[in-house]
């Protein structure tokens, strides 16, 4: 199942995706489940967080099972075609930071010419960072280092504090793909990450949410970024250097997560300043980050205004 936040005449509207037709969930929760009477006040959640929170993955089962049931036509007149959607983030404002690890790939060590980190390494990003799928990105005059990083995003699904290594995914409700944007001068100049990874429009995030249940095997997605095309980022999430499992457990100790949460999980090598000289993003470049099995991000840089 793929779950996603598109654009409606009264505010951002709460989807489910199926074969590349877009549904609607309180609508069909209107139509599908209670056509004779009045929906109860808070009877279906109309946000991805709230869904979440709620557990509410039952529920859309059912409605899918009864939208399979419909004859063609009646199906195609319950949804929208994805290409006549506008997709934004899947959450579009998180309820809290996005928790994200730095140096988790031996390469991008490397590159970066840094020691191994021997535990996790947390810094994280704003809610206001967060822009969709194939929004722009801003290129401030704030920095003169504009840097891309894909990386895979965890959802988490459940509440839970000191959560057991060995239970960890348990807690996931799904995965995403976010770009963590970041300003290397910024990065370098201040001596933490925290400003050179938050500026507005820095954390691109989507296309949507694909449910724990459609990637059994979340350590062995390929992650990738191409610039105007051209490959810079490939791995595999079987190279991380702390696992998904891990990350979890790690960030859990005496810390409460709670259902929508965000944890991204670091990049692989490949990011422009690993280049000789580094390859930085220009206005008018396009930077797409994908991670296989999610979908892609693909966001146009522009001049920031002012």
């Amino acid at each position: 199942m793929r779950f996603l936040t598109y654009a409606g005449a009264q505010g951002p509207r709460l989807g489910v995706l199926v074969d590349e037709l877009v549904y609607d969930v309180p609508a069909l929760y209107r139509r599908l489940v209670r056509p004779q009477g009045k929906t109860p006040q808070g009877a279906i959640p109309t946000d991805l967080v709230s869904f979440i929170e709620r557990s509410s993955v039952v529920l859309v089962r059912r409605l899918l099972a009864l939208v399979r049931a419909l004859p063609p036509a009646s199906r195609r007149a319950l949804a929208r075609p994805l290409s006549a959607v506008t997709l934004m983030a899947p959450i579009p404002r998180p309820r809290k930071n996005i928790f994200c690890v730095g140096r988790n790939y031996p390469a991008h060590i490397r590159e970066a010419a840094v020691p191994p980190p021997q535990q996790p390494v947390w810094f994280t990003k704003p809610p206001t960072a967060v822009i969709g799928p194939f929004a722009p990105i801003l290129y401030p005059a704030t920095t003169r280092a504009l840097d891309y990083e894909a990386e895979l995003v965890v959802v988490i699904g459940r509440r839970g504090r000191n959560i057991p290594r060995e239970q960890a995914l348990e807690y996931v409700f799904g995965y995403t793909v976010m770009n963590d944007v970041t300003a290397r001068d910024l990065q370098r100049e201040r001596g933490q990450w925290f400003k050179g990874k938050s500026l507005d429009t820095f954390a691109p995030l989507g296309p949507w949410v694909v449910h724990r249940s459609a990637l059994p095997q979340p350590q062995r997605l390929t992650v990738r970024a191409r610039v105007n095309g051209e490959l810079r980022q490939e791995a595999s999430t079987a190279d991380m250097i702390f696992p998904l499992a891990a990350l979890i457990a790690d960030l859990s100790r005496g810390m409460t997560l709670e259902p929508g949460d965000l944890i991204a999980t670091g990049t692989p090598g490949g990011v422009g300043m690993g280049f000789q000289p580094p390859r930085y993003l220009q206005v008018g470049d396009v930077v797409e980050v994908e991670v296989e099995g999610i979908g892609v991000l693909r966001n146009p840089v522009q001049a920031a205004p002012g």
